[in-house]
């Protein structure tokens, strides 16, 4: 059985910054979970990236394969990754595309693009909407920093946002999953391993979040389709900047009968950035859970312990 949310919707355009901050608060200690609209992604744009996935996904899995995974960046084939390992799960059926940081003067560009024979419009379409959600995640971080009491430039003055790490990442779930004798997911139950996640979806059903990691049964609740709003979840860095106080909710995504598309931007910070438990979020009754540690050490073994699975 599962309930439908209701989830906070926050106006990143509000002037009103402290009401604002207030919601998200709520919003990450309820659910983890809120939509974001105003964001300043255009609707012509979103629909642009998910033309020019489409496009990319249905290409023969050979001219797709010679841009496998590397360095974090490009395709990965249906079954390469299993995000629940505790499950019996063959691995996760959808396929996905990553994009990493955009490289400019000073950084080298590791990206691998699609040819432009073949696919004229995808690298220019991408970096573009890349520019503009990362524009909307260095708007929203403030926000975020002002909910847990903190100075709104918190995130930039602890080193977070030097060189950010910040990967988009194409999702494709096919429509037929076949028959296996194991349940099979789209993406199985984990929370994201990072700060936050921006999330643009197509309109098809499959999302699901359970706010109780720890309880049996896991209760699972859909997450509806909003026009035009970006789904934003705090990930498990959060979760232990924040002591435990932002949720790093559990969620997955469960076949729906038909294709489903999605665009994840993982906004990370800078690798060398340490992630200590802040003063706002620990007393005497509530000592920090978790040792300092450096961003990049910590996100280079939770994606180790995945890929390995």
């Amino acid at each position: 059985m599962t309930e439908t949310l209701k989830l906070p919707i926050i106006d990143l355009s509000s002037p009103d910054r402290i009401s604002t901050a207030n919601t998200i608060r709520q919003a990450c200690i309820e659910y983890g979970f809120f939509y974001l609209v105003n964001h300043g992604v255009e609707k012509e744009l979103l629909g642009r990236v998910f033309d020019e996935s489409r496009k990319f996904f249905s290409l023969p899995l050979k001219e797709k394969t010679e841009l496998a995974r590397k360095e974090h960046r490009g395709y990965t084939p249906l079954y390469a990754e299993n995000l629940d390992p505790t499950s019996n799960s063959k691995g996760d059926s959808k396929e996905s595309y990553y994009i990493g940081p955009l490289g400019d003067v000073t950084n080298c560009d590791l990206n691998q693009w699609p040819s432009k024979e073949i696919l004229p419009n995808w690298q220019s379409t991408m970096e573009s909407f890349y520019r503009k959600v990362y524009a909307a995640g260095i708007q929203l971080l403030p926000l975020i920093a002002l909910s847990l009491d903190l100075d709104e430039e918190f995130f930039e003055k602890v080193g977070a946002l030097v060189k950010p790490a910040t990967f988009l990442r194409l999702l494709h779930y096919p429509g037929d999953f076949g028959s296996y004798d194991e349940e099979i997911y789209g993406a199985s139950a984990h929370s994201d391993y990072g700060m936050i996640t921006l999330l643009a979806s197509d309109d098809v059903r499959g999302l699901q979040i359970c706010r109780e990691k720890f309880k049996q049964p896991l209760l699972w609740e859909d997450v509806p389709h909003v026009e035009g709003a970006f789904i934003i979840n705090i990930g498990d860095m959060m979760e232990r900047w924040t002591n435990c106080l932002y949720r790093s909710t559990l969620h997955r995504v469960m076949p729906a009968g038909k294709e489903r598309y999605s665009v994840a931007f993982f906004f990370d910070p800078d690798p060398d950035c340490v992630v200590e438990c802040l003063e706002s979020c620990c007393n005497e009754s509530s000592p920090p859970r978790f040792s300092p540690i450096r961003s990049g050490d910590y996100l280079k073994e939770r994606l180790r312990i995945t890929y390995a699975s």
